[in-house]
């Protein structure tokens, strides 16, 4: 009678390998947003559920996180939730508002402001938990990817009262009060990490840092105003957790490339405006880099479409390691079983 062979489980996946700049037998793809609107079964389940509370409940988290999987047979999971969670878990009043975002009921302007935001602490999220532990369970041996948002992202919202076309309040008070402005990155450092950290505790294999509004800034004022809060958090979670790759992706960052990949990045995300071959360049070869199809071009004939897979699948052999991405997050009105098609080119073409 022959012994079972033991599953290599998650942490020795094809995604997760490749992020660690291993060799993998092809490259993997997984699609921000991919958990959302695009998918007739999620919008079935959230019809009357409100965003942040879909995001709370550990059974709704865990079936629309596994939806895409089920669907497209991507190589990872992304855990279904929002950057703002853990604003709303330490007391912020906030609501996503639908066609609008996060919206902030008294936005962060003063040093009395910040004084009414507190740490995050695990006990303020069981319910995160809770829910990545059920995934872990049923995702088997295909990871999860937890996730959270950067300190100036977060920032933004915070000061902002919402999103922003300009960021101009942010930047005033970044200029105008650097002290103001650092304590309050600080303390969003503190939450994005512990966010982090729950959810690696409970499994996930892999976590990415958003900064998604950081492509509004100067190179100067990333590095300056920005960095060293980023590297507060990849650092953080990097001296707790050693085997979790870290993913730090930005909107718009291709002249910040080589500074968010060195504020402590694995794998260094790339929007759809660098082709991952420049992208390789200005960072010197040293990280795994994830995108980059423009998210638009999912409404492309196919032929058209496939030359552009095809093309990045390419690219990405330039790079120590490649995980098959968007440049940004899959838009709602995407045909899923377009997205479904470009899995299994990805998967067709990058087979070693």
């Amino acid at each position: 009678m022959s012994t079972p062979v033991a599953s290599p489980g998650p942490s020795d996946s094809v995604l997760v390998r490749a992020a660690r700049r291993q060799e993998v037998s092809h490259t993997p793809v997984w699609f921000m947003r991919q958990a959302g609107r695009s998918l007739p079964e999620y919008r079935a389940i959230r019809a009357d559920v409100p965003m942040l509370e879909s995001c709370r409940t550990p059974d709704l988290v865990s079936e629309i996180t596994l939806q895409p999987v089920r669907r497209h047979g991507v190589d990872a999971a992304i855990f279904f939730s929002d950057i703002v969670v853990p604003l709303q878990a330490v007391g912020v009043d906030l609501d996503i508002v639908a066609g609008t975002g996060p919206v902030v009921a008294h936005p962060v302007r003063t040093r009395a402001d910040l004084e009414r935001l507190p740490e995050l602490t695990p006990d303020q999220v069981p319910d995160i938990t809770e829910s990545v532990t059920r995934l872990v369970a049923e995702l088997g041996d295909t990871p999860l990817i937890g996730f959270a948002g950067a300190p100036f992202t977060l920032a933004s919202y915070l000061v902002e009262g919402g999103p922003s076309k300009n960021h101009e309040r942010t930047k005033a008070l970044m200029h105008g009060d650097p002290e103001l402005w650092h304590d309050l990155c600080a303390r969003l450092a503190q939450i994005s990490l512990a966010f982090l950290r729950v959810q690696a505790d409970a499994g996930a294999s892999v976590v990415q840092l958003f900064d998604s509004w950081a492509g509004h800034l100067s190179r100067a004022d990333y590095l300056r105003h920005v960095e060293p809060h980023s590297r507060a958090v990849l650092e953080g979670i990097h001296a707790t957790h050693p085997d979790v790759p870290r993913i730090h992706f930005g909107v718009g960052t291709g002249e910040l490339l080589t500074s968010m990949a060195e504020a402590g990045a694995d794998v260094i995300g790339v929007d759809y405006r660098v082709s991952l071959t420049d992208a390789v360049e200005r960072t010197g070869g040293r990280y795994a880099v994830q995108g980059n199809l423009d998210p638009a071009l999912l409404f492309a004939p196919w032929p058209a479409l496939e030359h552009r897979v095809r093309e990045i699948v390419e690219e990405g052999r330039q790079a120590p390691g490649h995980i098959f991405n968007l440049g940004h997050g899959v838009l709602p009105s995407t045909d899923p079983d377009v997205i479904t098609r470009v899995v299994e080119l990805v998967h067709e073409v990058s087979a070693r």
